[in-house]
Formats: structure tokens, sequence, C-alpha cells
């Protein structure tokens, strides 16, 4: 493998060969189907970016070829044993085929020309010149040849090398034809820049600002996929501050830029949650890869904007923030064109529950509060306590180790009552169907009302979380009721 020290200061940095990075065997049949077929064919884009950075292969490579890419897609299928199925957008001239653990996307060298009211571009054949111009930054845009006369030699047009080097996020062109013809590019430049810890050449910052409101033609569905890659990465806030300079995020997630700002009245001042928001965010990284669980984490505060009130002589409020931030979520969920199922539920409970342990730190912690708090989180109780360690962004060192302390003091009650009582995957132990039996009733108001008493003096501990008490309190709820037994033996 390549050192990265080679590829920084070899004296001709375009010169070098990359034959190294080329170990997959499926290199080489490539090279014979496309010679074979007299195609000349090249690796572009990130597998090449990520050699010369010795970042770990993703499995996906990207082909281009000066010719059919779906020709050269066809041929190396018959020639692979383990090639899998091929599947080919002939509109766009590309096609995919997986082989083993990696997938080959191939495309014929094109050149591109955009309409103002589209990020689809009109597409005509062009050389491998062309297609290297249309690429949206100068790191995705070298390309290594697999033709037999200069196989492994790297094609660099644009200094991409150096700016690897420099850590730059540029443009191969004028930034401002490159993010108006494609305005996702100022997303995806705001997420490289995240992924790779590189800073956006001002250029191009300053384009991204002043294209932003471009963003409105770019359909909610890829501007989701890199919300997901920017909160992947291990800072998800450089991706965030970013969206925000540049003015995208208010396109985005204004429930989010709602956050920003501190007001004062009476002395009286409020956090500016928006940073507070995007700690939090950093704060949860290290402890889950949970995509859910850091959307839960970036949207927990949504509610404290149209719920913020001053009350004299307390201060600020934001009550039923928790609630009202729930609500929002499937809003932007559905906005967003992320999924309404189980995920979105998912974030709600979290959103709703956020402030519930909080809370339970604050005061002395009875069993009927753990055991309510345990039966509501369900099976998020985990993500939960994960969420709320992650919303300590207190720079006080005591105030830090307190808050720590008070949340394991809250866990530790936890494991204690729920290994007593059970609660976590909480089942009635007396079922509806038992109770229309015993009372010989049919489907009413009146088994509702007797599983909720139930449930009620099982959680508030009046009767334990099991069968027999809880066939006591049926039969003393269904009296209340004015219901009666079966038989009298049963009474």
């Amino acid at each position: 493998m390549l050192k990265v020290q080679f590829m920084f200061y070899a004296t001709d940095m375009k010169s070098l060969n990359m034959v190294a990075q080329l170990k997959h065997p499926v290199f080489h049949l490539l090279q014979e189907t496309a010679q074979e077929l007299g195609i000349p064919t090249y690796v572009v884009g990130g597998f090449v970016r990520d050699r010369l950075m010795q970042r770990p292969f993703k499995g996906d490579i990207d082909i281009v070829c000066l010719g059919s890419g779906i020709a050269l897609a066809k041929a190396l299928k018959k020639k692979h044993p383990k090639a899998g199925p091929i599947s080919i957008f002939k509109t766009y001239g590309t096609a995919k085929l997986p082989i083993e653990d990696i997938e080959l996307e191939f495309v014929g060298a094109r050149k591109e020309s955009y309409h103002p009211d589209s990020r689809n571009p009109e597409v005509a054949t062009g050389s491998l010149e062309d297609d290297q111009n249309r690429r949206d930054f100068t790191v995705n845009a070298m390309a290594i040849s697999l033709n037999k006369d200069d196989y492994g030699a790297l094609i660099d047009p644009f200094n991409g090398q150096q700016d690897l080097k420099k850590q730059l996020i540029r443009t191969p062109n004028n930034p401002d034809t490159t993010f108006a013809d494609d305005p996702l590019r100022m997303l995806r430049a705001i997420r490289f820049a995240t992924q790779l810890e590189f800073n956006i050449v001002p250029e191009a910052l300053a384009s991204i600002t002043a294209n932003a409101d471009r963003m409105t033609i770019v359909s909610r569905e890829r501007c989701t996929e890199e919300l997901h890659k920017i909160l992947a990465c291990p800072k998800p806030s450089t991706g965030f501050l970013l969206l925000e300079k540049t003015g995208i995020l208010q396109h985005l997630l204004p429930e989010l830029t709602a956050l920003k700002g501190i007001e004062e009245i009476e002395g009286h001042k409020h956090k500016d949650n928006f940073y507070h928001t995007l700690e939090v965010v950093d704060n949860i990284c290290p402890h889950t890869n949970n995509v859910w669980l850091r959307w839960a984490a970036l949207l927990h505060d949504i509610g404290k904007a149209p719920t913020k009130k001053f009350i004299p002589p307390t201060g600020w409020t934001f009550h039923g923030h928790e609630f009202v931030g729930a609500k929002m979520v499937y809003r932007l969920f559905k906005r967003l064109r992320m999924p309404l199922n189980e995920k979105m539920k998912y974030v709600q409970k979290l959103v709703l529950l956020s402030s519930r342990p909080i809370a339970l730190v604050d005061v002395q912690v009875t069993d009927a509060a753990v055991r309510r708090l345990i039966f509501d989180a369900g099976p998020v109780l985990d993500d939960l306590f994960t969420l709320c360690q992650a919303d300590i962004t207190t720079k006080n060192p005591k105030r830090f180790t307190r808050y720590h302390d008070n949340f394991k003091r809250v866990r530790d009650k936890i494991e204690v009552v729920e290994e007593r009582d059970r609660i976590r995957n909480f089942q009635p132990p007396i079922t509806g169907e038992m109770i229309m039996e015993y009372f010989n009733i049919p489907p009413s108001k009146a088994i509702g009302t007797i599983k909720e008493a139930i449930k009620e003096a099982i959680l508030e501990g009046e009767i334990p979380n099991a069968l027999e008490a809880a066939k006591a309190k049926m039969i003393a709820e269904g009296k209340k009721l004015g219901l009666k037994a079966q038989t009298p033996n049963d009474a």
C-alpha cells in the first residue's frame, strides 16, 4: 500500500502510479475486458480519493468509459463467475454490477448542461476531460487508468492531491457555476468537509451562501440522505454550523434555526438552544452509531422555540416543549420524506421523554416514579439515558460531576425496581379476555377501565405485578362498576 508521505511529497504528483491500489482481481479483469472491446476505461471519484487518503474501502467503485459503460458491464458479467444481477439505467447510460464484496457502477464519459429550474442535466457523450470537468470537487475528480499502456496512472487535472494535502474542498471550475448547475453539491461540500475534516475554500463557501436559495429545487430525499451522512460523522456540529452559516439550514431544518439566539428581559437570559443542541449531538456520538438516536439528540429541544415565554419574576420558561417537540417531529419527518414508521415513533418518544430522567434527579426518587419511567420508556429506556447524559453540557466541573452522579443514582434505582417488578416489558397480568370471561360481559368500555386501574395500581406500588394480586384488583374494580362474577363460586 502506498504511504501517505509518498503521496504528499512525490516530486511529480501527476505521474504518481496507483498500481498498488488496484489489488482486487476485478481490476485486471476489467482491463482485459475493456481492451477486448476497445473501450478506454478509468476508475474515478471516491475510490481514488479514499485510496490516496488510505481510508477504508467502502465497497463501491465508479468506472468511466470512453464508450458504452452498459456494454462493458454486460461483457464483464459474462466473464466473472461470481457477478450478481446487472442493473441497467438506459436513460442515463449507466449500469451497476455487484461482484462478491464490491459494487461497480459504469458510466460513459459525458459532458453536461443544466436548466436553471432543474438539477437533472442534459447529457452528451464526452471525453475523460469533459467527465472530470463535470465532477463536484477536485478531490473527487481524479482518475486511475485501467488501460494497458498506462495501467495505474493517476490523472489529476485539477491538483486534487494538493487539495487532499491541504485538506481543502474546492470545485474544479467556478463554484457559482458548479453550485448553480447542481445545488445538491453545496450540501455535499458541507458533508465532505464534515466527514473528511476538511475546510471549504473561501470562494466556494461564499458561493454556497450566495446560492443557498437554490436548494429549493433539490428533492427532499436527496437532502435527507446528506443530512443522514452528516449526522453519521464523529462531529456533526461541524456540518450543521456550516449549514447555518451559509443559510442552507433555514431551508432544510427551520426548526433548528429558530432555536438560535439569546434573549434578555429584566436581567433574565436563556441559553442559546441552537448551540446547546449541537453540543448534545456531538456528546452523544461517541456512545452510539444509531443515526435515529442522533436525530433524537438533534431534535430534542425543537419545541423550545414555540413554547418560549417570559414569566416575571421567574424568568424564561419552555413549558410543555417536549410534548410540542414530539408533535413537530412528525411534521419534520413528513416534510423531509423520512420514514413515518417505527423509526419516527422512536425519535418522537425520545423527544417526548427527554426531560423525564432529568426531573427525577432533582427530587427524592420514589419507586412509583421509577416504575412509571420504565413503563413509559419501555425498550428505549437505555437510549433515553444516553440522550439525557449527552444533554449535560455545563462547563462547571462540579455541576458536571454532580449531574452524572445523580443519573447514576437513578440508573441504580431503575435496576433495583426493574429486577423486582419486571416493568420494562410490562404486560398486564389480566387480559381483556379474562375480564370478559370472569364477568360474562361482551367487549365494552368497562374492560378498558378495569385494565387501566390494574396497571395504575401496579405502577403506584399498590399491588405487585403478579396474577393473584391483579385478579383481586380486577374483582374490586368490577364491583365498583356493578359487575358480578359469572358464578357465585368465582365471586
